[in-house]
């Protein structure tokens, strides 16, 4: 789904709002913008950023949320009675148990047997990915 756009902002969750909202969410119901708005760290309101250039304000590409383990988890430690224990699980060195699951979870698992198959056809058939294949393999 290759779509074209450039986004850029001095304004982390108003870019993440727009976003958001292109890829047809109601940002202000994504728990992170909401948030960071309330905290007054940015705009999270589609409707009161002012965007310049294309009007985007009727796209939207139909994305959708799946969970997985991890997603899961991260929501029954953020979300249920178990949130009193945040503090253990993620300002302690318990937290590197999260960053070493993840490592060897797409290092390991998800890329070899995945994600190589996924960057492979990206490469052959969208214009960005053939476009990729032109950076010389040093980097």
């Amino acid at each position: 789904m290759e779509k074209n756009y450039l986004l850029a902002s001095g304004d982390s969750v108003a870019i993440d709002a727009v976003a958001a909202r292109m890829m047809g969410f109601d940002p202000l119901s994504l728990p992170f913008i909401r948030l960071a708005k309330e905290d007054g760290l940015g705009q999270g309101q589609f409707e009161d950023i002012e965007v310049l250039g294309e009007d985007v304000s009727k796209e939207n590409f139909g994305f959708q949320v799946g969970d997985n383990f991890a997603s899961n988890i991260g929501d029954f430690l953020w979300f249920s009675p178990f949130r009193k224990y945040q503090k253990l699980f993620f300002h302690t060195p318990l937290v590197n148990l999260f960053i070493f699951g993840s490592f060897f979870y797409h290092d390991f698992i998800w890329w070899p047997f995945k994600g190589t198959r996924i960057m492979r056809k990206l490469k052959k058939e969208s214009q960005w990915g053939r476009y990729f294949s032109t950076y010389p393999d040093k980097y």
